[in-house]
């Protein structure tokens, strides 16, 4: 079944999934009720008061709830930066030492291992060696995909002010902001 209409309701609404065919690859989406495996490739629900939390259909029809960071541009990052947040890059060593943010703290996310990359096992550790968990703390990489899935990694350890920077390094260099190396 497929649904083909929106609803609005108590700031929800019901819409065919326009974003993404799978539930778990979009950023925003909550659903309010099971649904099944069919139902969950066409019909999604976005909670737009809570946008840190998403619930995805998983086997049977049971739910789970996974903590998604916010995203934000590179020119608020940048502002965020100048008002006392801290920057976490998670690109590897090599990319981070081509360059930088100003201040910019380096744990990587993954590791180069031939011709691919791997995840850092210790990951959430060292970033814990850097930073408090109540850390304003803002997540880049080199284009954002690392860098959303290490924001949802330390939000699921419980760091509580968790913002991903959308575009990553490439989009903060292409608006002109400040670097170093």
């Amino acid at each position: 079944m497929t649904t083909t209409t929106s609803l609005r309701t108590s700031g929800f609404i019901l819409s065919p999934s326009l974003c993404s065919p799978r539930l778990d690859h979009h950023p925003r989406i909550s659903l309010l009720k099971p649904l099944s495996s069919r139902q969950a490739r066409s019909v999604t629900v976005v909670r737009s008061n809570f946008p840190n939390y998403r619930t995805k259909a998983v086997g049977n029809g049971n739910l789970e709830t996974v903590v998604v960071p916010t995203s934000v541009p590179v020119r608020l990052a940048h502002e965020l930066l100048l008002a006392g947040h801290r920057y976490l890059d998670v690109r590897t060593p090599d990319e981070f030492h081509a360059g930088h943010a100003p201040g910019a703290i380096n744990v990587p996310y993954m590791h180069r291992l031939g011709s691919g990359m791997t995840k850092n096992d210790n990951f959430v550790a060292e970033v814990s060696s850097h930073f408090r968990k109540d850390d304003e703390i803002i997540v880049g990489c080199q284009l954002g995909k690392r860098s959303m899935m290490a924001a949802t990694d330390l939000l699921a350890a419980g760091f509580s002010a968790i913002t991903d920077i959308a575009g990553g390094y490439a989009a903060w260099t292409q608006n002109g902001l400040p670097t170093e190396q």
